[in-house]
């Protein structure tokens, strides 16, 4: 199924317009070829072109326009899939590893923001937040988890008034706080991670969608009007990977989310709403997501589409999640509206490793991409240059194909998330 947006602009791309690149025209050589122009794709042009590599990126739209241009904004620790279920998966070493690498992957955003000189608004901590009484114990023990197991003290838990330094609602009973993650303008990172990777030497392509590509020894990497012949390819299409690579496609899924930004609020009113500029999340499984922007605008973003989908009034319907957090927010006008889709796995644990011994893929974030995809970038780089391990630990992973094919999966799903869907209302 091939997957679109509405013609809604984001608030993203009325805020960072970029100039549209050339397409690719012609066959050129290069030694790695990029497939997408994400952050993951971006991050690994970067890091190659760092190391002396000729890169090309080839991107289907324009740098930014998926995922990692559409996104919350949100650096977060860990990985989707919960630190138990890694113990379950990979064993308790690897699942220590993991964390560590997705601990290393703040880090790496906040060295790469500074060391290229990237304005992307970031502002660091960031709450996950209790909706009942269950919620609390959860977290409760993920803190303990987080600080005893794995060594890591930058989270501590608020209490309901606690909560309230943070963000001015009678909805959470208590949160957990961290403040070695936090939240940014993800396509204007996206943009300065592009700029960074053209500064090292690497040359971008837009409006150059993948038709196919061939391995072997030396790799063909087919466009419509063009093609490269490259010694490794990195393919970073995550949702949108479709026919390029059926056998990554049959292991992910596009789910729609969507946001909605207000008009501008003023700063004395925005910060009467989150007083300390954190990002905020529930703990929901349809979970809800907002955050300030630097024009003091509240960004709030809920629902999700299993169906492919866009779900019908969508700023008046999450629009109605947002009264519920902030009831003073009614006669505030909402100015975008729009959507974008997260590539999940079946265990929401991400999905690296290799489709030939010289053709790598990254995908399956499942919601944790704006820090871990640059994070990624850099272990596939390391990669190509012979030092695999840290890269390999991902593809330790038992990942398995959604099931019910083509046509049946994508209702399998929607029936199967009923009972999440149940479990946020008890």
């Amino acid at each position: 199924m091939r997957l679109s947006f509405p013609p809604a602009p984001s608030y993203y791309a009325v805020t960072d317009p970029q100039a549209v690149r050339d397409a690719l025209r012609g066959e050129i050589r290069a030694d790695v070829c990029v497939l997408g122009g994400g952050i993951a794709g971006c991050s690994a042009a970067l890091h190659l072109a760092k190391r002396g590599y000729k890169v090309a990126l080839l991107e289907a739209r324009v740098v930014g326009y998926g995922a990692s241009g559409r996104s919350g904004g949100q650096t977060i620790f860990g990985l989707a899939v919960g630190q138990q279920k890694l113990i379950a998966q990979v064993g308790r070493d690897d699942a220590q590893r993991l964390f560590a690498l997705s601990i290393e992957a703040l880090d790496l955003t906040q060295a790469l923001i500074h060391d290229h000189a990237i304005d992307c608004e970031y502002h660091p901590n960031h709450v996950h937040v209790a909706v009942k009484p269950r919620h609390v114990l959860e977290l409760e023990q993920w803190c303990r988890e987080l600080r005893e197991e794995y060594a890591y003290e930058s989270v501590r838990m608020l209490s309901r008034d606690e909560v309230q330094s943070q963000v001015r609602s009678d909805r959470y009973l208590a949160g957990l706080i961290d403040s070695r993650s936090g939240h940014l303008h993800p396509l204007k990172y996206t943009h300065g991670l592009a700029r960074a990777a053209e500064a090292a030497s690497a040359v971008i392509y837009e409006n150059s969608e993948v038709l196919r590509y061939e391995d072997g020894p030396e790799v063909r990497v087919q466009t419509a009007q063009g093609a490269i012949r490259c010694a490794h390819l990195v393919l970073c299409g995550n949702a949108y990977i479709g026919a390029v690579a059926p056998a990554l496609a049959r292991r992910i899924l596009g789910v729609g989310t969507y946001i909605i930004a207000t008009e501008p609020l003023g700063e004395e009113r925005a910060r009467s709403l989150l007083p300390a500029n954190a990002a905020v999340a529930d703990i929901n499984w349809i979970l809800d997501y907002f955050r300030r922007s630097q024009d003091h605008r509240l960004l709030f973003g809920g629902r999700v589409s299993y169906s492919s989908v866009q779900p019908p009034r969508l700023a008046e319907s999450i629009a109605k999640r947002m009264l519920r957090v902030f009831p003073a927010l009614e006669q505030v006008k909402v100015d975008y509206a729009w959507g974008g889709y997260l590539d999940i796995t079946m265990s929401r644990a991400p999905d690296f490793g290799r489709l030939a011994h010289n053709v790598f893929y990254l995908q399956g974030f499942s919601g944790h991409g704006v820090a871990l995809a640059g994070l990624a970038g850099k272990l596939t780089a390391e990669a190509i240059a012979g030092t695999a391990e840290r890269f390999d630990v991902f593809g330790r992973f038992p990942h398995r194909d959604f099931p019910g094919g083509p046509l049946f999966r994508r209702p399998s799903l929607m029936l199967a998330m009923l009972y999440y869907r149940l479990r946020d209302v008890l």
